[in-house]
């Protein structure tokens, strides 16, 4: 059981990396339309566009890939730590 949770926990940081990955390629237009980033957007998406409808957008800021990392950080610091 304990492999498990860690397995999970490892999981979510990998999410984390690829959303802090996702708000990298913003800075970058034309990066949009490679392969690699078009899966990197399928994989976060699942996350981040729910929280998305619950986190507003302070002016051009959005903050959501920001309170997922936050989250994802924290929840995988308590499963690996069970």
């Amino acid at each position: 059981m304990n492999d498990l949770l860690h397995l999970i926990g490892f999981a979510m940081e990998l999410m984390a990396f690829a959303i802090i990955a996702r708000s990298l390629t913003s800075w970058f237009p034309t990066a949009r339309n490679n392969p690699v980033v078009l899966i990197l957007y399928q994989i976060t998406d699942p996350i981040l566009l729910p929280l998305s409808r619950v986190v507003p957008r302070l002016g051009m800021f959005d903050f959501t890939p920001m309170i997922a990392v936050i989250v994802l950080f924290t929840l995988s610091g308590l499963f690996q730590s069970a």
